[in-house]
């Protein structure tokens, strides 16, 4: 019999060990936390966005780390496939705006529950509080894995420990080290759909507020680099949310490569032409012409964002819309549609929803998800060098991943 250890209960690793144990396999899944899929039950705000609906192409460009190297898990494991499987294990899915996938139940525990399911029909051996700690090598071959308490031998072993964001779910970088002891190239770790610090002070009074329909902009040295549009929320430190999220691979970027000028501007208007958006505002003036500037913007703007706008465009707030100027309606104008932060940096990596860098895709054979350099190695999920946006796109990848490595193993 093929002794198999998967060590790590993700998404990759669930999904590895469910597909390794076939005839003539006994498969081990270690995982270092008291349960499985701490990390998959705080995705997409504990609903599970479980993949995105969308062609094969646009998972690959929605994964712009290393989204190439997916072409092959994807031919052989997809979004359909992961419905399919989800389904076939009595989760019903729906789909929502952007080709989100989530349960209908709304409840990230029915996707752990129903893959607790799967792996109890294969007589998946689950042990949980094991945090393995080194990878046990002979003659460049791998033939176990030691944990604080044993030794586990093996015939085949995949990795799929999880990135370094959200340690206290289990993802704590361990497989990264153990892949380096190995002799694996690791890029380096920066944190990818991660919230932005801003120096603007006067950011604390936004604090809570969340924007709906606003495009955001990245600009580095004033050049744009890149935009969204979409959902985004004012924090004490600064940016976030999903278009804040998406964006901020980019900023981390320029950031790293030591960029003076990062900015973010926001157009909270963005469906509007400046021309357009300032006829509206005449036209709201005009009804409110007996109104002081902060008491007539209701309509346009959410009540916390009104005294901010105006103080940045050097408005006197108790001033009458009907005494307002050209130049000065046209500051207004500017704020509503160029509001502008400087970003500081970005949240560590702890507090990244992904972590772009981990084990060089070039070092793992993208047909098998298995090491070019440790026979009967395999990869699986975020330790691999591989990340992608918001919407379902990076739990996919672990689930095509793990699919892949599991199959290689268990023909």
């Amino acid at each position: 019999m093929k002794n198999i250890i998967v060590v790590g209960g993700g998404a990759a690793g669930m999904m590895a060990a469910y597909q390794a144990a076939g005839e003539g396999s006994h498969v081990i899944l270690l995982e270092k936390m008291p349960s499985l899929g701490r990390k998959v039950l705080i995705t997409g705000k504990g609903r599970c966005n479980i993949t995105n609906a969308c062609d094969t192409q646009q998972l690959i460009k929605n994964m712009p780390g290393n989204g190439r190297f997916l072409h092959s898990a994807y031919r052989e494991f997809d979004n359909t496939d992961m419905i399919g499987f989800i389904e076939q294990w009595g989760v019903q899915t729906k789909v929502e705006r952007g080709g989100r996938v989530f349960p209908v139940s709304d409840k990230a525990k029915d996707v752990i529950d129903a893959f607790a399911r799967a792996l109890a029909k294969k007589q998946v051996e689950v042990i949980t509080n094991q945090p393995v700690r080194k990878l046990l090598v002979a003659d460049n071959q791998v033939v176990g894995v030691a944990t604080d308490h044993k030794q586990y031998l093996a015939d085949a072993v995949i990795l799929a420990t999880g990135g370094a964001s959200y340690p206290g779910t289990g993802s704590s970088g361990d497989g990264y080290k153990m892949a380096k002891e190995l002799g694996h190239a690791i890029i380096p770790l920066k944190p990818s759909l991660v919230p932005l610090e801003v120096t603007e002070d006067w950011i604390k009074e936004l604090q809570g507020l969340s924007l709906k329909n606003v495009t955001a902009t990245v600009l580095v040295g004033g050049k744009k680099q890149a935009d969204d549009f979409g959902e985004m929320l004012f924090t004490h430190y600064g940016l976030s949310g999903p278009i804040i999220l998406s964006l901020s691979k980019v900023v981390a970027e320029a950031l790293n490569a030591g960029s003076k000028e990062v900015m973010l501007e926001i157009n909270l208007k963005p469906a509007l032409s400046e021309e357009v958006l300032d006829k509206r505002i005449q036209r709201d003036w005009e009804k409110f012409s007996r109104k002081q500037l902060k008491n007539s913007l209701n309509e346009l703007l959410p009540t916390k964002l009104i005294p901010v706008i105006i103080d940045l465009a050097f408005l006197d707030p108790d001033k009458f819309v009907n005494q307002i100027t050209k130049s000065e309606r046209a500051r207004l104008l500017r704020q509503l549609q160029h509001l502008t932060f400087t970003i500081q940096r970005t949240r560590p990596v702890s507090e990244a929803i992904v972590t772009a860098g981990g084990v060089s895709t070039k070092e793992i054979n993208p047909a098998t998800m298995e090491s070019k350099l440790i026979k009967n190695l395999y990869f699986a999920g975020e330790v691999i060098d591989i990340d992608g946006y918001t919407g379902g796109y990076n739990l996919q990848a672990a689930f095509s991943t793990g699919y892949v490595a599991g199959k290689a193993i268990s023909e």
